[in-house]
């Protein structure tokens, strides 16, 4: 089982890579399992941006890590007690996203028999061309001591890679200040023979992907903890939001003009009724917030991580892909209540250490153990072994169904939540499944 794990593309700066990576070992339910964890290239040093990077060949050098990772593993994991043919990638949030990037490419099947997506797919990222992002990297670059003189310049390699980690992060931090974007560090359109030769939205009606077994999955609640609880919004200043987050669109296939009918009547499909708003089963409770919040707050969440994972897994199954889909509803009592189940909430059941240890959530932390360990040696969540756990059905077009992952109530629920809001956004993701901004 290889192990990749991202919690944001622009947090680190690791210079080096190290390829001899982090190997665990451990006997699951009498299953030997190695597990593999590995250092790779974040923020400009991973993803770096414009024109000389572009003319360098030298974009979305973290997913260049990760492949040679996964080299490494397949040329020496024998000797740790692996098996190279039953790898298993497995990512949360950034990591997913650049995980599922990498699954836009069909061959990826020689480094991977299988997938795990928590909150993330290839098209969550913001998709540009790198020179796009120019500006990103001349304020970088003009922030690294000993390199400013070069920061409008395209030959500005030579001069980054001879400064130490202290003058990287100098730059870094002053990029990070003047950034018109929150996420400047992402994976990048890198055209022909690339990792993202084009949106991937388009690659998914293609059918170009590698079709491999997978479990995707998201929270309830995705989108709370992205919305900055303070503000008062508005309709105004939710529509104004959804076109700046879409601007400019994905031209030449969408225009302003069918950017800003479509969130019109996106915002007719989410009224402003706090019931039906994020966190979810909350009835009217606002906690003391804008009533818009919780609107807001439930289109980010399906725009970003639902209708994405709805709209991948659909495309997958339906060209025969074996895969499997969960939505974890857990409530969460160590969240303040306005961020219900949010983003991230699953990651400590998955690794055996719920937050609140009550006896349902280490029932269902139990239970999700199982069904990945189970998954990762056997490609079905439901090997038998272990704890004693509901049937996880297949995701299939005649069957769209996923599991609902809760300590009380962990049972099969059909993949309709939302139905018309999402169906709309799946209608046409050039226009709603590649933000341009955030």
């Amino acid at each position: 089982m290889f192990w990749t794990y991202g919690g944001g593309f622009q947090e680190g700066t690791s210079a080096t890579f190290n390829a001899s990576a982090i190997v665990a070992q451990s006997v699951v339910r009498g299953t030997p399992i190695v597990y593999v964890n590995f250092n790779y290239r974040l923020g400009p040093l991973g993803f770096p941006q414009g024109q000389e990077a572009a003319n360098k060949k030298a974009l979305n050098l973290a997913l260049h890590d990760q492949i040679a990772a996964l080299t490494w593993v397949q040329e020496n994991i024998g000797a740790f007690g692996g098996d190279k043919t039953k790898v298993t990638v497995f990512g949360e949030s950034a990591g997913a996203i650049m995980t599922a990037v990498q699954l836009l490419t069909p061959s990826f099947s020689r480094f991977a028999r299988a997938a795990i997506f928590e909150s993330g797919s290839a098209a969550t990222a913001l998709t540009f061309h790198a020179q796009h992002r120019q500006i990103d990297w001349n304020n970088f670059v003009a922030g690294v001591p000993g390199c400013a003189g070069l920061s409008e310049t395209e030959n500005t390699f030579g001069c980054l890679q001879s400064v130490n980690t202290t003058a990287i992060f100098d730059g870094l931090i002053i990029a990070q200040n003047e950034a018109p974007e929150e996420f400047p560090w992402s994976p990048t359109i890198d055209g022909e023979g690339g990792f993202m030769p084009e949106l991937p939205s388009l690659l998914f009606a293609k059918g170009t992907f590698a079709k491999i077994p997978f479990i995707s999955g998201t929270n309830l609640d995705e989108g709370t903890l992205f919305i900055p609880p303070a503000t008062d919004y508005t309709a105004e200043v939710i529509m104004n939001g959804i076109i700046a987050n879409f601007s400019p669109p994905a031209v030449p296939f969408v225009s302003m003009g069918q950017l800003e009918n479509a969130v019109t009547h996106l915002l007719d499909l989410y009224p402003d009724i706090p019931a039906l708003g994020s966190p979810f089963n909350t009835g009217n409770d606002t906690f003391g917030l804008s009533p818009g919040y919780k609107r807001i707050s439930a289109l980010f969440g399906d725009v970003s991580f639902q209708s994405q994972r709805r709209l991948w897994i659909q495309t997958a199954s339906n060209a025969g892909v074996k895969t499997f889909s969960y939505l974890f509803t857990q409530p969460q009592p160590t969240n303040p209540a306005f961020l219900g189940v949010s983003h991230g909430s699953e990651i400590a059941f998955v690794y055996g250490a719920p937050p609140n240890a009550t006896a349902s959530a280490i029932a269902l932390s139990t239970t999700m153990i199982d069904y990945w360990v189970s998954f990762a040696t056997s490609l079905d969540p439901n090997d038998g072994k272990g704890s004693s756990r509901p049937t996880w059905e297949q995701y299939t077009p005649n069957n769209q169904v996923l599991i609902q992952l809760n300590g009380d109530n962990t049972t099969i629920i059909p993949d309709n939540y939302r139905k018309e809001g999402i169906d709309f956004m799946n209608s046409m993701p050039l226009t709603f499944h590649h933000r341009r901004s955030l």
